[in-house]
This record gives C-alpha cells, sequence and structure tokens, in this order.
C-alpha cells in the first residue's frame, strides 16, 4: 500500500480513535401500571373482557416501558371489540387512558416516562444521562398530573357496550342449481334464529353443525364457499347467508390398510373391507376404525378419508396401524386383611400366529395367611385364547382353561374348567355371546369333597351405552347370562340365570353430580337335585353389599357356613359429587336378599351404608368406600374397607 493510501486510512480512523467508546444501550426501566376497568353493567361481559384484555393479561409476565405501555394501550380496543361482537355488540365506545390522557394523544409517551422519572427520582439519578446543565431538569408535559413517588400509573379502560344486535336474515343458499334440492332439504341452522341476539360463536357454531349434517348426508365433500354476513347498524341487525357446496353423494371405496404390522393382511382386508360400498357417514368411517382396534393388535388406528372421489366416483379411505409389543408381563399383588396377601402373574403373546390372537397365560395364589398355614390357601392356574375377525371379520372365538383350588368359607373347590365361546358385536352397543362350557372336579365342605362333572351352554348379552368405562357419568349398561347345565355324573340338571342392570344420571349436566343405579336379579331353574354349592348365589362384600364380609349374606348351615341361595336380589344407591379439583365424595346405599327358591325373596333383606372418597386420575378414579351394615348380626363383621381404581360399579 503506497504512502497517499495509509494517510487516507489513518484519517478516516483518526475520528474513531479520538472518540470515546460507547457504552451499550441502557433497556428503559420496566414501568408499573395498574389498569381499572370499568363495569358495563353486564357481570358476565365483564369478565370477557377483563379475560381479553392484555393491559390486565400481561401487566405482569410482561413488563414495558413508557413506549410500550402506550402501544399496547392503543392496542386494546381491537381486543375488547372482538369480546363485544361475538356477544352481540356491534357499536360499542371503547376509551383507554393512560395517566389520565386517551391513549391516542400525540407526545403521550414522552409525558409517560416523564412522570415516571419524577416518580422513581433515585432510579431516574441512577439510569438516565446527567442534564447538560443546571435547570435543564425534565419539567411535566402540560396535562400531566403528578404521581405520588412509587405509585403505578394509572391506566383506566371504559366500555360501553351499546344495543345489542340481534339476527334478522339467515339463509342457505346453494352454489350451483343442481344442489337446490340437497339445500333445501337441510334443516334451519340450530342457534342462530332470527330475533337471537347477533353473537359471533353461534355463527360458526351453525356452520360446522351445516357441514357435519351434509356429510352425514353422505356428502363427503360438503364444503362452505362463502359466508357472507351483513351488520345493519340503523336497524340493529345482522343477516347471514351461507353459500354451500354440498358435493356429490358417495360410497365407500375398498380401504386401504398402511403401516408396519405383522397382522396378516388378509384379516386386515376382511375388517376394514366391509367399509366398501357403504354409503358414506362419518359414524360408519369411525365404526370402521373401533373395529379394527378391537383387534387387539393395534396401539393406534387412524382413519383418513381422501379429499376428492375416485374414477368410479367412490370415496377412497386409508387406515394407519401401529403394532402393539408382541410381549407383555406383570405382576398383580394384594393384602386382605382377614386372609393375608395374594400375587398374580401373567404372559401375554400378541399376534400370535399373525392373525391378531392373543395368548394369554396367567398364575395367582391367595390367602396364603389364612388358617396359619398352606392349607386353606387358593390356587388358580389358567389359559385363554383369542382368535377375533372369523367367519364374517367381527366374531371372536374365545377359548379359556383353568385348574383351580378353591378352600372358601362356603365350599372347597379343586375343579378343571374349560370353555369356548363366539363372541359378536351387533350394532355399536350389543355384543352376544355363545358356547359350550365344561367342568370336572370335586367339590365339597371341610374336606369332605365329593366328585363332580357338568356340563352347560352359555348364552349371553352384553349392552354398553355408557360414556366412560371406569368412570360413567351417563347412560345404561345391561349385562344377561342363562347356562343350562347337565349334571353328567348323577344326571338331571338346572339353568342358571343372572342379569344385572346398571343405569348413570348426570344431575347437573357437567359430570359434578352423579346418581348412579344398579340391580340384580339371578335364579337357579329347574333343579332337580342338589345344586353344587358354586353355582349357588352368595351376597356381601365388595362386588354386593358392602359393610358385609364376603359371602357373609344369606342361609346358613348347621355350622353356619354360608349355604349359598336359588335366588338373589341386590340393588345399589350411589350419589356421585365431585367437591374440588380431583376430588369427589360418594354417599351409597346396598342392599341383597338371598331365597331358598327359584323366585326372588325379599323376607330377609340387608342393608349396607356407606361414604366413600374419589381421586380422579387419568385412566379413571382411585376408591376408597368404608361401609357398615344397618343391621349387623352377631358374628358378623362391624365394617368394610374397600380400595380400588374405577367406580364401584
Amino acid at each position: 500500500m503506497s504512502r497517499a493510501a495509509w494517510l487516507r486510512l489513518a484519517l478516516l480512523l483518526a475520528p474513531l480513535a479520538l472518540a470515546p467508546l460507547a457504552s451499550p444501550a441502557q433497556e428503559a426501566p420496566a414501568l408499573p401500571y395498574a389498569t381499572t376497568l370499568h363495569p358495563t353493567g353486564e357481570a358476565s361481559l365483564d369478565g370477557l373482557l377483563a379475560e381479553a384484555s392484555r393491559l390486565i393479561g400481561l401487566a405482569g409476565e410482561a413488563p414495558v416501558d413508557a413506549f410500550g405501555l402506550v402501544a399496547r394501550a392503543r392496542a386494546e380496543p381491537r381486543a375488547l371489540e372482538e369480546v363485544l361482537r361475538s356477544e352481540g355488540y356491534w357499536a360499542p365506545r371503547i376509551e383507554v387512558r393512560v395517566a389520565g390522557e386517551p391513549a391516542e394523544t400525540p407526545g403521550l409517551p414522552d409525558r409517560v416516562a416523564a412522570l415516571a422519572a419524577r416518580e422513581a427520582p433515585a432510579l431516574a439519578a441512577r439510569e438516565a444521562p446527567a442534564p447538560a446543565a443546571p435547570g435543564d431538569a425534565a419539567v411535566p408535559a402540560p396535562g400531566a398530573a403528578a404521581l405520588p413517588a412509587g405509585e403505578p400509573v394509572p391506566v383506566e379502560i371504559r366500555v360501553t357496550p351499546g344495543p345489542r344486535y340481534a339476527y334478522r336474515r339467515v339463509a342457505l343458499r346453494p352454489d350451483a342449481p343442481a344442489a337446490d334440492a340437497v339445500v333445501a332439504a337441510l334443516p334451519p341452522p340450530e342457534g342462530i334464529a332470527a330475533g337471537q341476539p347477533a353473537r359471533a360463536g353461534p355463527v360458526l357454531d351453525a356452520e360446522a353443525a351445516l357441514l357435519d349434517r351434509l356429510r352425514r348426508m353422505g356428502h363427503p365433500l360438503a364444503a362452505i364457499v362463502d359466508r357472507e354476513v351483513v351488520v345493519d347498524h340503523e336497524a340493529q341487525a345482522m343477516d347471514v347467508t351461507w353459500t354451500l357446496a354440498p358435493g356429490p353423494r358417495a360410497a365407500f371405496a375398498r380401504p386401504e390398510v398402511t403401516g408396519e404390522t405383522l397382522v396378516n393382511p388378509r384379516l386386515l382386508d376382511r375388517v376394514a373391507g366391509r367399509l366398501e360400498g357403504a354409503p358414506y357417514s362419518p359414524a360408519r368411517l369411525d365404526q370402521a376404525r373401533r373395529e379394527l382396534t378391537a383387534l387387539g393388535a393395534f396401539d393406534a388406528v387412524r382413519a383418513r378419508a381422501a379429499d376428492r372421489l375416485d374414477a368410479a366416483g367412490r370415496l377412497p379411505v386409508t387406515f394407519a396401524v401401529t403394532d402393539r409389543p408382541r410381549n407383555a408381563a406383570g405382576v398383580n399383588l394384594a393384602y386382605e386383611t382377614n386372609f393375608g396377601p395374594s400375587g398374580r402373574v401373567y404372559y401375554e403373546r400378541r399376534n400370535l400366529f399373525g392373525n391378531a390372537e392373543r395368548l394369554r397365560l396367567e398364575a395367582e395364589v391367595s390367602r396364603l395367611g389364612a388358617g396359619g398355614g398352606t392349607e386353606d390357601v387358593n390356587y388358580r392356574l389358567g389359559a385363554s385364547f383369542r382368535r377375533p375377525g372369523l367367519i364374517d371379520g367381527r366374531t371372536t372365538l374365545a377359548i379359556e382353561a383353568a385348574g383351580i383350588r378353591e378352600r372358601l368359607e362356603a365350599y372347597d373347590r379343586d375343579v378343571v374348567t374349560t370353555a369356548i365361546l363366539l363372541e359378536r358385536p351387533f350394532g355399536e352397543r350389543w355384543t352376544l355371546r355363545a358356547g359350550p362350557t365344561f367342568e370336572t372336579g370335586r367339590i365339597g365342605r371341610a374336606g369332605s369333597l365329593e366328585p363332580f362333572t357338568l356340563a352347560g351352554f352359555v348364552m349371553g348379552a352384553s349392552y354398553d351405552g355408557a360414556d366412560s368405562l371406569l368412570d360413567p357419568r351417563r347412560g345404561w349398561r345391561l349385562d344377561a347370562a342363562v347356562t343350562p347345565y347337565a349334571d353328567i355324573a348323577e344326571g338331571g340338571g338346572f339353568v342358571r340365570a343372572l342379569g344385572t342392570i346398571r343405569h348413570y344420571i348426570d344431575v347437573t349436566g357437567d359430570g359434578g353430580s352423579v346418581l348412579a343405579l344398579r340391580g340384580s336379579l339371578g335364579s337357579l331353574v329347574g333343579a332337580s337335585r342338589a345344586v353344587p354349592l358354586d353355582k349357588r348365589f352368595y351376597a356381601g362384600g365388595g362386588g354386593s353389599v358392602r359393610g358385609f364380609g364376603y359371602q357373609e349374606i344369606g342361609p346358613r348351615d348347621a355350622a353356619n357356613r354360608p349355604d349359598g341361595g336359588s335366588s338373589l336380589v341386590e340393588g345399589s344407591v350411589e350419589w356421585r359429587q365431585r367437591v374440588a379439583g380431583p376430588f369427589g365424595v360418594v354417599g351409597f346405599l346396598d342392599a341383597g336378599s338371598l331365597g331358598t327358591t327359584a323366585a326372588p325373596d325379599l323376607s330377609d333383606v340387608r342393608f349396607g351404608v356407606g361414604l366413600g372418597l374419589r381421586y380422579a386420575t387419568v385412566i379413571g378414579p382411585i376408591r376408597l368406600d368404608v361401609a357398615t351394615p344397618l343391621d349387623r348380626r352377631r358374628d358378623e363383621a362391624g365394617y368394610g374397607l374397600y380400595i380400588g381404581l374405577g367406580q364401584a360399579f
């Protein structure tokens, strides 16, 4: 580089070298402020305005300086106008004042900053630049009121809602003449009738309901082409007109199942393929998704309908599936005050042969502390196998086998049982099951066991119309089973029938107060000789009449052991009340009676009453109930304590 070039560079850099280094810019100090929202005269509207106010909502979590405060105040009316319009107020007046002056006042940020400097002199001396000369301290701008030191800047919001507008005309029109009949068949939009307050929310809700209605009518590509909203300020009214494009009616094409799955594609095609040719319906699509989920092989099943029809005019559908882990194992441990510890272990193999089969092996031991030894210990070894998707793709084969040793107060039993059942859902709520059952072994009391062999045929039905598995609040549940038995060894036979109905009433409509009712009837019909002890009916305990011991209610033999009954009547009334957050309380009354004949007998009904606590979790409520008999008799328990997951019934 030449000397001249060096000289020119030095001259350019000289001012920089001579100038003092600038310190980083100091951020303006945060300015505390207090917002007052003056009442409008309508408490519900005031609450909505307070929730929408950015001045109120951001005061603590997002501090600002004077300039930011004024900017926030100037933006406030827009946020509040959205709330007012959503409630039908389309001509409001909103005024926001900062330190007594309208937020739109020119130069207001500087005036508010000057106020902040005066009310915190120590802060100003530390952070603000020193005056250029004596006497140059900030002088209040005209109109700025003096504030006491340390006081937040006052911010006022005054809202005058004005008149509440009403809907005047609500109309639907098709996007093309070919759609006239479809649009004409639609019912008037709900919640948006002429004369009602012109709120924005019902317009959006009605729009969603229109689309849902069109899709339920079989139009999968239905769309809202236009929404025209006209506000007539002179008439204080609103007109709403939707332009609808129903699109063609369509049926489902052959569904496609995607995902990395080991389940046999032919099974998936059989189950999902039932959707093919059915008229389009969101409910039918969801039912097909649930049927795939019911196979038990998938963690998740997601359904997606295409946004256009195929060449044949049908709607393509894709189900994306994710397999569950193929192996599962677990251990359950429990403790009973009267009978000591118990435990259960299981192993489960899913999708055993590639057709969503499930094999489950279980081993259970209980009453380890009964009698101080092993004589009264109960054992159970069991295996179950389920093969879904048979016949029409909806039938499940269930095979169960178990070896059982029981030592109970009512009877002792050593038995091997097997059952082969076919289960099939009908509709969305009903499930039917039927199949043979067989058991053989020995049964008796006090170590005196007699051999027996029974063959039966199970016929059962269940209905589930409740809204939750573990915490139902509304709906019905029904379960009934009738099993004719033949005594292979001794001849004769009998029929065992048992039915239970449950009803849940959401009294308050929000799940806070629920009335739950349960009733059961059982009967042994046509017994030509003594019915085996384990097939008789028993009552008392956590799943029956709380407050009594297990099998404690009913007839007794000469040794005061439960003798069981030929008929059963049970009922429960339970009031479930949510208290605060996840906590709830329950009050209940249970009743039960056993009869010595097949006809129900109400001559000796026993009652248990109690209170419970509930703690709601993601999977269901944790239950703690304490109950006591209303008419306790000699040698009967004074109370019962019950802990579990889910409601009592």
